[in-house]
């Protein structure tokens, strides 16, 4: 069985502020289901940058064994295509309930929200909404009304050609679509076990 798995790697605000509270929203396609997506947040708790960052958080770095933001882990789709899009808000609040978000995106989205699970795409305890595909447009209205800053987002939807047979993960970088950038990475795992 070969796994698809995503990383995000380094994120950077291109604004003058220096202090900030980040989280992502991230909505994929269900592992099992094509008529369903899947949303969460991260990290479980906003992560802060301060001047010493100077607009930039490095997730990864070059030492050994080093890995980024674990996003998702799952088996790589029959048409090896897999479409993921990536939120970033910045919140202003000491703490904040990233759990209330994704209640809000549930009632937002009424009976299109199917349930929370947590055991999926290679995740124990973080918990996802389930929701059905028609209710995609919705998403962004929702988190609109959201009182937190809004820098937008980016497809990291993935094509898994020939490139991948050359090398295991492949680093990424776009915008979003307000003021800031990502650096995200993609790879390919096959199951050993299955290999020998």
């Amino acid at each position: 069985m070969t796994k698809v798995r995503l990383e995000i790697d380094e994120v950077q605000i291109h604004r003058p502020k220096k202090r900030w509270k980040l989280y992502f929203v991230i909505l994929a396609e269900h592992p099992t289901e094509r008529d369903k997506m899947i949303l969460t947040t991260l990290p479980q708790e906003p992560f802060k940058l301060s001047k010493r960052h100077d607009n930039s958080y490095q997730f990864d770095t070059d030492e050994i064994g080093s890995e980024g933001l674990f996003v998702l882990s799952r088996e790589l789709p029959e048409d090896r295509n897999l479409n993921v899009h990536i939120y970033l808000r910045h919140t202003r609040k000491s703490t904040r309930n990233l759990g209330k978000i994704i209640e809000d995106i549930a009632n937002g989205i009424g009976d299109d929200a199917l349930g929370v699970v947590s055991d999926i795409v290679g995740t124990t305890t973080i918990p996802w909404l389930v929701l059905t595909k028609k209710a995609l447009p919705l998403i962004g209205k929702i988190l609109a009304g959201i009182p937190d800053r809004d820098f937008g987002f980016l497809s990291a939807y993935e094509r898994f050609g020939p490139e991948f047979e050359e090398q295991f993960e492949i680093d990424r970088k776009k915008d979003f679509t307000g003021d800031a950038s990502l650096v995200y990475s993609w790879a390919v795992d096959e199951d050993p076990e299955l290999i020998s």
